[in-house]
């Protein structure tokens, strides 16, 4: 009974938003179905897979949002976790790398302790520089050099975007107060990840439409300078109509907040691209049926998470 309570005790913005996003997922769903029917030898491609994903996505982000601030930590350090996975999985490492990799393990559930302690000045230092500091230490006490410089910029690399740069999220749903808004911290969480994953649905879909011009084409081919403005201008915009109901952002803070989230969600896309494309691999794992792995879905929040939170920050009274 007290689970049924906490879940239903979302501010109304964003229970509004999930009851609108799950609608648009049953939507979705019930065309597949339907095409199934009218046509069985049509070919859906991934299309029915991503909508069961995206299900189970925003389930799980529903619940974590809902129940207590604690438990909600697990599930974001879970997605770190997986992150991290998926992005040492992807560079090659040796046996002497190890019991770095151990360390760099280790401090992901003490960057999120600190979140749970709310001991911001630890926090925004742990692992840029504490952690920068240790990992080559680590390194060198196992006496190899062959290669030292790559593993431990690479590892240093996936703590800084998987662990540091996501965490922020985290943290983003503990600030409090007028700023931010009628709907508090997850209001802002909320505002964040429609604008992200919105921005790259735009870009894609003004791409696909009017794409004429390929803005870097040996890093991601299908993506157009169309595309780009397209969903700039759809994020900003969106941004401006959504400020007032997840936010306490002004007119202006709130259009900037557009353009921020676009213009890096777009820059976090293609560092993913050009990681996969140095590694040669196409997705950075199978977790996620019709999306890839963990790092596919979350790249564009690795640069938007910090920057949007920093941003709010620095606004905060």
């Amino acid at each position: 009974m007290q689970l049924i309570e906490q879940l239903t005790s979302h501010p109304e913005p964003v229970m509004l938003a999930f009851l609108i996003i799950f609608g648009l997922i049953g939507l979705g769903s019930i065309y597949v179905f339907a095409q199934k029917k009218i046509n069985p030898e049509k070919d859906m491609g991934d299309v029915p897979p991503r909508l069961r994903t995206w299900l189970y996505i925003v389930a799980f982000l529903f619940v974590a949002l809902a129940v207590d601030k604690q438990i909600s930590l697990w599930f974001y350090g879970l997605i770190s976790f997986l992150a991290l996975k998926e992005f040492l999985s992807m560079i090659p490492t040796r046996r002497a790398d190890r019991r770095m990799l151990f360390w760099a393990y280790l401090s992901l559930p003490l960057q999120y302790y600190w979140i749970h302690i709310e001991w911001y000045e630890v926090f925004i230092i742990f692992i840029p520089v504490y952690m920068f500091l240790l990992l080559p230490v680590r390194l060198v006490l196992v006496g190899e050099t062959e290669g030292f410089l790559r593993s431990v910029s690479t590892t240093q690399w996936g703590l800084m975007t998987c662990v540091f740069g996501f965490s922020h999220l985290a943290n983003l749903g503990r600030l409090s107060g007028e700023f931010c808004g009628p709907a508090g911290g997850s209001g802002l969480v909320m505002y964040l990840l429609i604008l992200t994953e919105g921005n790259d649905v735009a870009q894609y879909v003004w791409g696909k439409t009017l794409g004429k011009h390929k803005i870097i084409p040996k890093i991601s081919p299908n993506k157009t300078t169309e595309g780009f403005v397209g969903g700039l201008i759809t994020t900003m915009v969106c941004a401006y109509f959504l400020g007032p109901i997840f936010t306490g952002f002004t007119t202006n803070q709130a259009l900037f907040a557009g353009f921020l989230i676009a213009s890096c969600g777009f820059f976090g896309d293609l560092v993913m691209s050009a990681i996969k494309r140095d590694m040669q691999v196409k997705d950075t794992g199978t977790f996620l049926p019709g999306h890839g792995g963990v790092l596919d879905r979350i790249d564009s929040l690795l640069y938007t998470s910090p920057l949007f939170f920093h941003y709010t920050y620095y606004l905060m009274p």
